[in-house]
């Protein structure tokens, strides 16, 4: 098989980086960056910190701060206005994996225009965009180092995939400093978010000698300081463990795919505004659950690397450890199932064939290492809400 790789081409990786910034945009010819972020890195300060330090590089940034989580095709106009306003050359996604996505999408549609319809998956998207460069302050989304996108269709409710090398951000800027103020809550989902990132990179029928090695290292680090990070935002270390993680995890998913946690996950952020991070949590344990007899061998790795089985373990063996593990983290991490959430059951089973179409119609659930039918993943939706 040969794999078809794509990275980023530049990586600027440490505590401090934020400040290259600058010095990252200019080395690409690029003058006039749009900062793509939202109210709550403002709030921080952090935002107009990037501003002065563009500006003292001689470059002539502007800011637009209206993202929304999980961003939807109505969100985007007024970024694009912001684009055409400004005549910005490039776009820096500034934040988590919403002003990331919203930063790609308006690279491409600076560029071409049109509806974001016309460019969700099975269409592949190699450009022409304006160059996108990520600054993640989250650990979790790897969307910093990804030729994916999420969108959600304001009209129709479809949380669209599009995918392509036009989405692959020109470079990245990982600081784990700023990810330093993540509360408990978002520093668990994000990490879990992103371990499911590896493990379903490693068990993807896409899977690559490439995207294998990221993915066990990723699975590894996350095993050794997720918990570290959570009890304590101020473990530098642990901090910094986790964003190399899930950037490294981000190259993984992004090199093989990822599967059926996510084609699930995608219809419960579109209906209930549930983070993406933590609807991929929601799902995690019992996906996995569902799915380790059909690769034993591949989620042994994964429990191998997690550090909950040894080479002396058999597979099957192995692989029921990992599934007990992601259920004994996702408890260690107070992860809320859709009830506790405050989802409403009534609407919830209600929707349920509606997801479970959805989920397998995306272009993630076909790389599982077994496609349940619709009548299982039903079954799958009713098992985690409580």
């Amino acid at each position: 098989m040969i794999a078809h790789l794509a990275l980023p081409r530049i990586l600027r990786i440490g505590g401090g980086a934020v400040r290259e910034i600058g010095d990252v945009i200019a080395s690409l010819g690029l003058t006039r960056p749009l900062v793509v972020t939202d109210s709550f890195v403002v709030g921080t300060g952090a935002a107009e910190r990037m501003i002065k330090d563009l500006t003292a590089a001689g470059l002539s940034p502007s800011l637009f701060a209206d993202t929304v989580a999980d961003p939807t095709t109505d969100s985007l106009a007024t970024g694009l206005l912001a684009i055409r306003e400004h005549g910005s050359d490039s776009v820096i996604g500034f934040g988590g994996g919403s002003p990331m996505d919203t930063a790609k999408a308006l690279g491409l549609l600076g560029r071409q225009g049109g509806p974001m319809s016309g460019y969700k998956a099975p269409c592949a998207n190699a450009g022409p965009a304006l160059p996108v460069i990520t600054v993640p302050t989250t650990a979790g989304s790897g969307s910093e180092a990804t030729l994916f996108t999420l969108i959600s269709d304001s009209a129709g409710g479809e949380k669209m995939l599009c995918i392509g090398p036009a989405f692959l951000p020109v470079a990245a800027v990982i600081d784990y400093e700023l990810t330093v103020s993540m509360p408990p809550r978002l520093t668990a989902d994000t990490g879990v978010d992103a371990l499911t990132h590896a493990i379903e990179a490693y068990v993807s029928t896409k899977a690559n000698p490439f995207s294998d090695s990221l993915a066990l290292v990723a699975i590894g680090t996350i095993g050794r300081v997720l918990r570290r990070a959570y009890a304590d935002s101020d473990d530098l270390e642990a901090r910094e463990q986790m964003m190399l993680a899930a950037t490294t995890a981000g190259m993984a998913f992004s090199n093989s795919s990822v599967a059926l946690v996510h084609g699930m996950s995608r219809p419960i952020g579109a209906h209930f505004a549930v983070a993406h991070g933590l609807s991929n949590t929601l799902l995690l344990p019992d996906v996995t659950a569902s799915s380790v007899r059909a690769a034993a061998a591949r989620y042994a790795d994964c429990a191998r690397a997690l550090g909950v089985a040894t080479g002396l373990d058999d597979n099957a063996t192995a692989a029921g450890n990992l599934v007990s593990a992601l259920a004994e983290l996702c408890r260690d991490l107070r992860v809320p199932t859709p009830a506790a959430y405050g989802i409403d059951r009534d609407r919830w089973h209600e929707l349920i064939p509606v997801m479970a179409e959805q989920a397998l119609a995306s272009g993630f659930t076909p790389n599982s290492p077994r496609v349940p039918a619709d009548a299982e993943i039903r079954d799958l939706y009713e098992q985690i809400y409580s």
